[in-house]
């Protein structure tokens, strides 16, 4: 039995649809290039309307398109931009409907500065652009306020350091606190809800957002651009004391007063206090230098007419020039001191009614009269109900005692044609018409006849 042996020469052609090689490719990048991390420099890069960002990695020598989704980016606090380098890690893939080979971006950290430090610029520049940080919209601090707004975390020093120094030193102050996290992913939104009860409410003159030091990540809710905003908006002056002296933050730019600690931040809101009682001792020092120069200049012109020629010659007028002239003065010393005793005890009084005002005590004798007034409108009201009352029951009886019903019971009825009007005259109809005539009890319909008509002639 003879084998042939036939040999194929010519190789075997597998043909590729597009699909089907993009397909392979696809797998075989996805195989191979998983969880890569490629340094280079962003270029073209656009945010589309979904949120999701489109870029180029490039470096010298080549280029590679990036896409970063949205749910990715919501780890990562800094904005990518053109001119940035950055490193990134994802998956290599391929966008089939166009063919190109491309990232799937998973995280992206900045070279260089650290991500946090880039975010908190980016912010600042933006920030700082739109006018936020600008002088002239800080809001002057009271001179004397009478209640403080205090956001910070309870459990923290900060809260105790403020406390401390208020009590101590403006012990009359009045200082609500409205206890938020300073750090983690909710106490950006806690401070800035803090921020908004008190500007709803209105009863504080003055707030103070502090905290103790920290990291940067750890005062990182204080760079927040919400938190930014809520200060700005604020018509209550912010102080801010977070951190140490060191330590800045966007909020710090944007308050209306930044303290270095929270410790500082309570000395400047004593600092307005010991301004004002300043003030006073310089206006009391004023008053009394005034009132010394101006006896000083009353007992030189009184020397001065003493010692003119025409006071020498006369004996006698001169000696009760004199004398008046020392009248003159004690009276004069004895009204400046009375002057300036009244002048102290209505400080000393004004003094002790800035310490001793107490709103409550106003607002309930505003509530006594409100409701005393309350009453007295109830009084009014009822007494002007009855009488309102009595009349219609008056004027219900008359209408009663005048309806042609009432005429109806004594006998007589009312007559009408077809078409519903009174008959007051029997030429209104001729003979065939029809009338209803309405009595005290029922009504007659039907035709009128030559007899009838002649009876109501006759």
């Amino acid at each position: 039995m003879t084998i042939q042996l036939q040999f194929n020469l010519q190789p075997e052609r597998r043909t590729f649809t597009v699909s089907e090689l993009t397909a392979r490719i696809r797998d075989l990048l996805n195989r191979n290039f998983t969880d890569i991390f490629v340094e280079g420099e962003i270029s073209n890069c656009r945010e589309a309307q979904s949120g999701h960002v489109y870029c180029t990695l490039k470096d010298e020598r080549a280029q590679i398109r990036c896409v970063w989704f949205k749910q990715q980016r919501l780890r990562v606090r800094f904005h990518p931009e053109d001119g940035l380098k950055v490193t990134v890690r994802g998956s290599l893939s391929v966008y089939e409907q166009r063919g190109e080979y491309q990232i799937y971006v998973e995280s992206m950290e900045p070279l260089g500065l650290g991500a946090l430090q880039l975010a908190f610029d980016q912010l600042k520049r933006r920030l700082e652009s739109e006018g936020l940080f600008d002088p002239k919209h800080k809001k002057p601090l009271p001179l004397l306020p009478r209640c403080i707004g205090l956001i910070t975390s309870p459990k923290g020093a900060a809260v105790r350091d403020v406390v401390r120094i208020l009590r101590r030193r403006f012990h009359n102050v009045r200082v609500t606190l409205y206890p938020v996290r300073v750090q983690g992913e909710e106490a950006a939104r806690e401070i800035v809800k803090a921020l908004k009860f008190f500007n709803q409410q209105n009863f504080a003159d003055v707030l103070i957002l502090a905290r103790g030091g920290g990291s940067l990540e750890d005062l990182w809710s204080f760079n927040e651009e919400i938190v930014a905003r809520a200060i700005f908006d604020s018509r209550i002056p912010v102080i801010t004391g977070v951190g140490h002296e060191t330590d800045f933050t966007i909020a710090d730019f944007v308050a209306d007063v930044r303290a270095s600690t929270p410790s500082a931040a309570a000395e400047i809101v004593v600092q307005t206090r010991r301004e004002f009682d300043k003030h006073i001792a310089d206006l009391r020092n004023t008053l009394a230098e005034q009132m010394r120069y101006r006896i000083l200049v009353l007992s030189r012109r009184l020397h001065e007419l003493a010692g003119r020629r025409g006071f020498r010659r006369p004996l006698d007028l001169l000696r009760q020039q004199r004398q008046r002239a020392d009248e003159l003065t004690a009276r004069l010393a004895r009204g400046l001191g009375q002057r300036l005793d009244a002048s102290r005890k209505r400080f000393a009084l004004a003094q002790l009614r800035i310490r001793s005002f107490d709103f409550r005590v106003k607002i309930a004798a505003l509530r006594l009269r409100l409701e005393k007034r309350s009453a007295d409108l109830g009084v009014r009201a009822e007494r002007q109900l009855r009488l309102k009352r009595d009349r219609l029951q008056r004027l219900a009886l008359q209408l009663e005692e005048r309806s042609p019903l009432k005429v109806l019971e004594r006998g007589y009825a009312i007559a009408t044609d077809a078409s519903g009007l009174v008959l007051r005259d029997a030429a209104q109809v001729a003979i065939g018409d029809s009338v209803s005539i309405q009595l005290h009890r029922g009504e007659y319909s039907g035709m009128q006849s030559l007899r009838s008509r002649a009876r109501v002639r006759g």
